[in-house]
């Protein structure tokens, strides 16, 4: 079996972790690339995606200057938790990935809060 990078045994171990936490609440999953940050609701149970929302979609595209910054974070954290509350869905869990909770991945996490969100 191949050796494990450092990213990818945090990103287990915050899953595990999660896991063993949730008590069946559906989980905030953020994954952010260079150039964009992405956010999904998933139901692990039923393995569905139950709300989502990133930089790309065509109603934050034309509003931010880049999908990059805090405020693209900010953005995406609220669209997210608009579609989640729409859904059905109050409390999640935070899935912050292999990331470390600061900069974007916190900004999103406060914007859900504020958008209605628990966790």
């Amino acid at each position: 079996m191949a050796k494990l990078n450092k990213d990818d045994r945090r990103k287990r171990r915050v899953r595990q972790t999660l896991k063993s936490r949730a008590g069946g609440r559906p989980r905030l999953s953020v994954f952010r690339s260079s150039e964009n940050i992405y956010a999904q609701i998933i139901d692990d149970a039923q393995g569905r995606t139950l709300a989502a929302a990133s930089t790309l979609d065509k109603s934050l595209k034309a509003a931010l200057k880049t999908g990059a910054d805090k405020d693209a974070a900010v953005a995406v954290g609220k669209l997210v938790a608009e579609r989640a509350l729409k859904a059905g869905v109050k409390e999640v869990v935070f899935d912050r990935g292999s990331y470390l909770f600061h900069g974007r991945v916190k900004a999103l996490a406060d914007a859900a809060r504020e958008g209605g969100l628990s966790f």
